[in-house]
């Protein structure tokens, strides 16, 4: 069975759902028949690289919200990440382009790393105090820990064509599924389950796509169903 997950790394759901999915994976019984690929998804597509700013203040001046929602919003979202076991900085993150973190997870999925390459941007970008975003050697130095080799890397980066067409092939499609907003799951092309659900709807998803082929539908977790879109990131209320 496949399973297809499109995300950002900007996105805190994406972070947050992918720990859950990976537990309802852990748990699966068929789970070494299982193919889990990663798609591209950019919640600021056309991003300047260089436009770098704070979190806090992208969610103030992108969203409306003030700085005292933000800041709510973001202790929340720790919370959320940290009752699933991962860290999260609710303070002092910044805010960028991911399109070549995007191209560098392509060029990790040829190598056989991309798994590997994807946490350690999570980790990264939502735990660590250093940032992704405003020099390249922090992503060479995080491709080479996940196992890719860094004069490879550091090519990759200095071509802003390399994988640029399988990424943006990534978003058309994720268009063409109906998915505005991440993480989006698509499991054996029969299964869509939008959002970061709890690991027990994953579960029950992985269970109903392990059956006979069907067309693709969308399960339905309830209010859990928390994720991010052009319009922002849901905010959990407890």
């Amino acid at each position: 069975m496949r399973v297809e997950i499109w995300s950002d790394i900007a996105c805190p759901w994406c972070y947050v759902g992918k720990a859950r999915f990976d537990k309802a994976l852990r748990d699966f019984p068929y789970r070494d028949e299982v193919e889990v690929v990663h798609h591209s998804f950019e919640l600021d597509p056309g991003r300047a690289k260089d436009d770098i700013q704070p979190v806090i203040t992208m969610l103030t001046k992108k969203y409306g919200m003030s700085v005292a929602q933000a800041e709510a919003g973001e202790d929340n979202l720790g919370a959320q990440a940290s009752a699933e076991g991962l860290a999260y900085r609710t303070r002092g993150r910044d805010h960028g382009s991911t399109f070549d973190m995007h191209r560098l997870l392509h060029f990790a999925k040829e190598q056989g790393r991309q798994e590997q390459l994807l946490d350690l941007l999570y980790r990264a970008n939502f735990a660590e105090e250093r940032s992704v975003f405003d020099d390249d050697e922090r992503l060479v130095e995080l491709a080479s820990a996940a196992g890719l080799d860094t004069e490879a890397v550091r090519a990759v980066l200095a071509d802003p064509g390399a994988y640029a067409d399988e990424v943006r092939a990534d978003e058309r499609e994720a268009a063409q599924l109906g998915a505005n907003g991440v993480p989006f799951f698509v499991l054996d092309r029969k299964y869509g389950v939008s959002g970061a659900q709890p690991a027990e709807v994953f579960a029950r998803a992985l269970t109903e796509a392990y059956g006979e082929p069907s067309p693709l539908k969308i399960v339905d977790g309830g209010d859990d169903a928390d994720a991010c879109g052009p319009d922002g990131c849901a905010v959990p209320q407890h």
